[in-house]
């Protein structure tokens, strides 16, 4: 997979990962795909609250360990998934995440326990806390296809 179109950035607190987030939802369409890729404690729950406040969700994005999925009424719907206690692809598929989210933005976080499940072309979102700065986190966006790559070089191009 090539580097050149990755996009890297830190961000020191909860707050400035939501902002990001907020950016990101300025940029998004029905139908897109995003994956939150990182350990527990990470920010992918922060990054998902920030798109569903920049999209002007109706409610708090908070995150649906227990549901599965949750849908957000916003524009476009918020559609977010927490796979943490799936443990089988084949579990992930039987959700069929992306026809159930098909007019709004899907938002996964634990997205690693349904490899092969999700269309090749998404935006893949790692979050990593930086070592030995208590609440920094790396973030860095894998765009996968044409519609992502034009994601991030609108983040790029905001700054």
């Amino acid at each position: 997979m090539s580097t050149a179109n990755r996009l890297t950035l830190t961000t020191t607190s909860a707050a400035k990962t939501r902002t990001l987030g907020r950016r990101i939802a300025r940029l998004v369409r029905p139908g897109d795909v995003l994956l939150l890729q990182g350990t527990l404690g990470a920010g992918k729950t922060a990054l998902a609250q920030g798109i569903g406040a920049g999209l002007h969700g109706e409610t708090q994005v908070a995150s649906p360990t227990f549901v599965l999925l949750a849908r957000h009424e916003a524009r476009p719907p918020l559609f977010h998934a927490d796979l943490y206690r799936l443990t089988d692809p084949e579990e992930v598929a039987d959700l069929a995440l992306e026809e159930q989210a098909r007019e709004g933005v899907l938002v996964v976080e634990w997205p690693e326990r349904g490899l092969g499940v999700f269309p090749a072309e998404h935006l893949l979102v790692v979050l990593e806390p930086v070592e030995g700065a208590k609440n920094e986190r790396r973030i860095t966006l894998v765009p996968n296809g044409e519609r992502y790559r034009h994601i991030v070089d609108g983040l790029r191009a905001r700054g």
